[in-house]
């Protein structure tokens, strides 16, 4: 094994740091409400994989890692089998037995990524269509199929997150980074104002429109505060920080991180966006008016409008400035899909929203080719509605 580079080693002690605050920023916040066993045996599991979760996405990380796995396959599966066993090992710690309902499956579902890009032929930089194939066949089980229990951080606690979505986190960065070796998929913690600037205005550009549009549709209305107090302010903290590293960094992986990635990197190499961006509004249209007229209420016209309109506009920026060919195709077609996917809230103008959303968290990361700054934008998205006082109706 080579010597680790010497900005690794400070990578890793910038991890270490982020994830003791972080671990003291939980305990403060569960130590009246969870047991001393529950605390024990959370926190070896909430340092090691947040450690992780800090460190392998880095550029400099995943390439050392890359270059010591050298691609062989015995080593290839290491990693993968080390967060097989955290996670079983945390559900049989806490008394349940991990081969109930479809547990049994998890294996098959950590090593399929890793797997299917490890018998590939090279690390070319070109990206093809089983690297979507893999996007798809990865993503589907884990947003469909419930795996119990909820391996919650504690585990009966209410926590930051959970040791399966966490896994399933790192699986994703090292399939997709570290074997594949996808450049730009920006999973990693770093600081910069310029960046921090633009996820601000992405934010309240987009809530300034969400605000006028969720006003003329009466799917929001303004009930504000009794009063401001520590317990507001604790609950609108704690919902950021939970939304930020739940449900926010989750889905900026994987639609901004990896699709629109990927999307951006194919259109580019195909050097015909047009073709890219006429499929994707004809597909996506037909999605967003069988999504439309598929849920009871007025407007179902607006899922295709908003569709329409991301795309005139990924066109008219395609056409006519000097960004990266294809890229904002790419964020057309990740944006929408984005928002199509919110199928589940039963709500028109919530879809149309997430799409438009989608544009500002896919924007930020075009920008910063980081998606701790789009998770940033949409966990701010996420708790506006708490920080202002906003009611949201359906």
């Amino acid at each position: 094994m080579k010597a680790m580079p010497v900005e690794a080693k400070k990578i890793f002690t910038k991890s270490l740091v982020i994830t003791f605050s972080l671990a003291f920023l939980l305990l403060t916040y569960i130590w009246n409400s969870t047991s001393t066993f529950g605390i024990l045996s959370a926190f070896p599991y909430f340092i090691i994989l947040y450690f992780i979760f800090f460190s392998i996405g880095n550029p400099t990380i995943s390439d050392w890692f890359s270059r010591e796995l050298n691609g062989e396959l015995k080593r290839l599966i290491i990693f993968p089998s080390i967060l097989i066993i955290i996670y079983y090992s945390y559900i049989i710690l806490n008394g349940s037995n991990p081969f109930d309902g479809t547990n049994f499956l998890f294996p098959y579902l950590i090593f399929f990524p890793v797997l299917l890009f490890s018998v590939k032929s090279s690390k070319s930089n070109q990206i093809d269509w089983i690297d979507f194939f893999a996007f798809t066949l990865f993503l589907l089980p884990i947003t469909l199929v419930k795996f119990e229990p909820s391996t919650s951080i504690p585990f009966n606690g209410d926590g930051f997150d959970s040791v399966f979505r966490i896994v399933v986190i790192l699986t994703t960065v090292y399939s997709f980074s570290v074997v594949r070796g996808i450049k730009d998929v920006g999973f990693y913690p770093i600081f910069k104002w310029k960046y921090l600037g633009i996820a601000l205005l992405s934010w309240i550009s987009f809530y300034s429109f969400a605000i006028l549009v969720g006003y003329l549709t009466h799917f929001l209305e303004f009930v504000g505060h009794d009063s401001i107090d520590s317990e507001l302010l604790s609950k609108i903290l704690w919902g950021f920080v939970s939304v930020f590293l739940h449900t926010a960094i989750f889905e900026e992986l994987f639609f901004r991180g990896i699709l629109q990635n990927m999307l951006a990197k194919k259109i580019k190499q195909s050097a015909q966006w047009k073709i890219f961006w006429s499929w994707g509004l004809g597909i996506l249209i037909l999605f967003s008016l069988l999504v439309g007229y598929t849920i009871d209420g007025n407007l179902q016209w607006l899922p295709a409008l908003m569709t329409v309109s991301i795309f005139i506009a990924a066109y008219l920026i395609e056409k006519n400035s000097k960004a990266t060919l294809g890229a904002f195709t790419a964020l057309a077609i990740a944006s929408v899909i984005f928002g199509l996917v919110h199928y589940h809230a039963g709500s028109i103008v919530y879809i149309s929203l997430a799409s438009l959303a989608g544009w500002a968290y896919g924007y930020t990361y075009y920008k910063t080719k980081n998606v701790f700054y789009s998770a940033l934008v949409h966990a701010l998205v996420n708790n506006t509605f708490l920080i202002l006082g906003i009611k949201l109706f359906k």
